[in-house]
């Protein structure tokens, strides 16, 4: 039985020990999308930091749709945030690189992908410039990372992952038993990116790849191979950079 509360005093002891260990003085810069995900993690390094060692931030690239949700939680938190709009470093890396590459189609996914690179790089500029130091704060979770559905580099980067261990059904149970405002924790779940919902864009539900996850449960076999697939070939999303070892002849 999954115990939300019991799981929330260990996140927040975790987030302590890690800090006084890798920054005690620091702040958490955190990227706040507006999904469960963000608000979630936000408000555990609220609970375990304090609300003046928390610092949010928002990126729309142009004009984001659902912004208000970003603000709604930072208001929830009372925690201080900064905006930085994507939009022109976006487009003008796009056309140097159209310009510099131009016997290369610069494709879909390149585009999406850029995007995420981009707010990474953000969170640890405003991180390296704040007072104390920051240190950044991975948002994944366990059902993301499982199938790959993330950017490398992007908001698969990060200095702490406090969630990532944890599949989408147990952050909603994390999320209500936060008290994180439920118009967050159950909104359908978004990249923000293609225009597509999560469950849309990888063709299955995050509760039946969460049964598979925690119980090894998947009736349809095809699905199952789907899942397998995903993971093997996203793992190296997950992974330590591999190095080659000297002298290994």
């Amino acid at each position: 039985m999954f115990d939300a509360n019991k799981e929330i005093d260990g996140i927040v002891n975790w987030i302590r020990e890690w800090f006084d260990n890798n920054g005690p003085r620091a702040s958490a810069v955190i990227g706040l999308s507006g999904g469960k995900d963000s608000s979630i993690v936000a408000t555990l390094l609220v609970r375990a930091l304090g609300k003046d060692r928390v610092v949010g931030v928002m990126m729309p690239n142009g004009r984001q749709a659902d912004i208000n949700d970003s603000i709604a939680i930072a208001n929830h938190l009372g925690i201080k945030t900064y905006t930085v709009n994507i939009e022109s470093s976006y487009n003008a890396f796009l056309d140097t690189l159209q310009e510099s590459a131009s016997d290369t189609e610069i494709t879909k996914d390149t585009k999406i992908n850029l995007a995420p690179r981009l707010r990474m790089s953000t969170l640890y500029a405003i991180a390296q410039s704040l007072p104390n130091g920051g240190r950044v704060a991975n948002t994944c979770n366990a059902s993301e990372d499982y199938v790959g559905y993330s950017t490398k580099y992007g908001d698969a980067a990060g200095d702490f992952s406090p969630c990532a261990n944890y599949t989408v059904t147990e952050m909603l149970q994390i999320g209500d038993a936060l008290h994180v405002p439920k118009e967050l924790v159950h909104k359908e779940p978004s990249d923000g990116l293609s225009g597509m919902s999560d469950e849309d864009k990888l063709g299955f539900t995050y509760a039946s790849l969460d049964d598979y996850i925690l119980n090894g449960v998947c009736v349809d076999e095809k699905l199952k191979e789907r899942f397998d697939y995903l993971h093997k070939i996203n793992l190296h999303k997950l992974e330590v950079i591999p190095t080659y070892k000297r002298g290994n002849t």
